[in-house]
């Protein structure tokens, strides 16, 4: 992560300075199971001095261009899982007005067990929660982490668009 000072002409004319923190893309994963459950991860977050559950998300290291390969590494050091089938979301724009971090997010499917590969300032729990119960903790503030709560329903809208009864799974 690096944070540069840009001088700039504001769009009254006048001159300024505008603060933009840079920082490498990143993945978000949407991982359910057979069972039709989402898996969660749970970390304290500094930042905002609360825990967070979170979809399994991450950045890039230098170098790392497939975000496809991030998203896999990150759902493998996370959550302990890997998948068979893998669906890219689209991507969401962090935080636009002050970085230029942009998360792709993916739905993983046809998951096994792996072993986990946790970084090293990373304490992170794993709990499976049912696809309805996950969309509900997004709807009132449970997850609130922004890319987490865009990848769910992103997942339910697809859902809805592609069975007339909204309940369609994947």
């Amino acid at each position: 992560m690096r944070v540069r000072e840009d001088e700039v002409i504001r769009p009254d004319g006048g001159p300024g300075i505008y603060g933009v923190v840079e920082i490498r893309p990143s993945v978000g994963v949407v991982a359910i199971n057979e069972r039709d459950e989402v898996a969660l991860v749970g970390q304290w977050r500094y930042s905002v001095n609360r825990y967070s559950w979170e979809i399994p998300r991450g950045g890039s290291y230098p170098g790392e261009i497939d975000m496809l390969e991030v998203a896999k590494r990150e759902l493998a050091e996370e959550a302990g899982l890997r998948a068979e089938h893998w669906q890219r979301l689209g991507s969401v724009d962090n935080c636009n007005g002050v970085a230029d971090d942009t998360q792709t997010l993916y739905l993983a499917s046809g998951l096994s067990i792996t072993a986990r590969n946790l970084d090293p300032e990373e304490e992170i729990a794993v709990q499976w929660q049912p696809f309805e119960a996950a969309l509900q903790m997004a709807m009132d503030g449970r997850i609130t982490e922004v890319c987490s709560v865009a990848a769910l329903f992103r997942v339910a809208i697809m859902r809805s668009l592609k069975e007339p009864d909204g309940l369609g799974k994947y």
